[in-house]
Order: structure tokens, then C-alpha cells, then sequence
């Protein structure tokens, strides 16, 4: 457990997800998805069982490869990171990282810090030596953000969502440790 101070002066804990978060992390993800257009998924649109969904938290925190951070004020989720790796002996070295904060707490540095702690986590874990992530290309604070950390653009998916009545590129972007 870390606690960590946002620009605004808020104090934000950060730990690892456990199964006793899976309820919560599931009505996070399903309020975060109505906020923004840049996630995978939209309002309400996470379904997932409860119960295999506490599993897969419980094997991921399993694996040396894989984490689930949750920053929280009080008890309250404000963000979610991960980096998710197969247990592929071809491709475990490689992380797929995810990050989703709370439209309320975006722009006070925790998306920066969190990036930075699973970038540090990821060279420090044995077994990480490339980390990956998809971004809408319209996307452009977080992609600004990702090539400051040493992200570099490796392809496009043309027309790979549709949103609002549009299709829209998505960008792969990998770092190399």
C-alpha cells in the first residue's frame, strides 16, 4: 500500500486489487465506461459474473507477470491499473497495460503516477520485457503522456470502434525494457 498526493492536495491509496474488490471494480468500470469515449466499452457494458470475475483477480494476483492496482480515496475506486500478461511461455514476456481513471480525477498526475509505478513494477518483475497498450487515436493527452514514458506508435487498427455514429482508429503503442 502506497498513499500518493494529487496536484488538487487529495490524499489517494494505492494497492493491489483483491477478490473482495471484484463488486466494485465492476461498478467502477461500468460508471467510468458512461464518462469517457476512449475505453473499450461504454456505460454499463462491463458484464461480467461476480464470481468468475473474483477468480480472475485472484489468478492474476497469482501471477508474476500480472498486477491489478487500485487507487482509492477512502474506500472509493477513483482508478484502476493493470498490466495483464499471458502464462504463454512465446509471449508472458510481454504486459498488456490498461488504465482507467475517474473523469472527476483526471488531470491531477495520477495517471502519471500510476504509468510510472506498473513501468517500474514491469522491469522489476523478471519476467516483463515489453509492455503494450491500445489507445483511440483521438486520444491525444494520453498518447502525449505515453510517448513522454517511452511509448512508440507501432501500428493502427483502421475503423477497429464505433462510436457515437463514427469509426475511429485505434493506436498500438509498445515499450520496450
Amino acid at each position: 500500500m502506497k498513499k500518493i498526493i494529487l496536484k488538487n492536495n487529495i490524499e489517494v491509496t494505492v494497492r493491489r486489487a483483491t477478490k473482495d474488490d471484484a463488486q466494485n471494480m465492476i461498478d467502477f468500470y461500468n460508471a467510468v465506461g458512461g464518462e469517457t469515449d476512449f475505453l473499450s466499452f461504454g456505460a454499463n457494458e462491463f458484464k461480467r459474473d461476480l464470481r468468475e470475475y473474483e477468480d480472475y483477480i485472484t489468478a492474476t494476483s497469482n501471477e508474476q507477470n500480472s498486477i491489478m492496482l487500485l487507487a482509492l480515496i477512502d474506500s472509493e475506486i477513483i482508478s484502476i491499473a493493470t498490466i495483464n500478461s499471458s502464462q504463454k511461455e512465446r509471449t508472458k514476456h510481454v504486459g498488456t497495460l490498461g488504465i482507467v481513471v475517474s473523469k472527476t480525477y483526471t488531470g491531477l498526475g495520477l495517471g502519471k503516477i500510476l504509468m510510472n509505478g506498473l513501468i517500474e513494477w514491469a522491469k522489476q518483475n523478471g519476467v516483463t520485457k515489453k509492455i503494450s497498450l491500445v489507445t483511440n487515436e483521438t486520444n491525444t493527452v494520453a498518447i502525449e503522456l505515453y510517448k513522454k514514458l517511452g511509448f512508440e506508435v507501432e501500428g493502427l487498427l483502421k475503423k477497429d470502434n464505433f462510436i457515437n455514429g463514427n469509426f475511429n482508429n485505434t493506436i498500438i503503442m509498445g515499450l520496450l525494457l
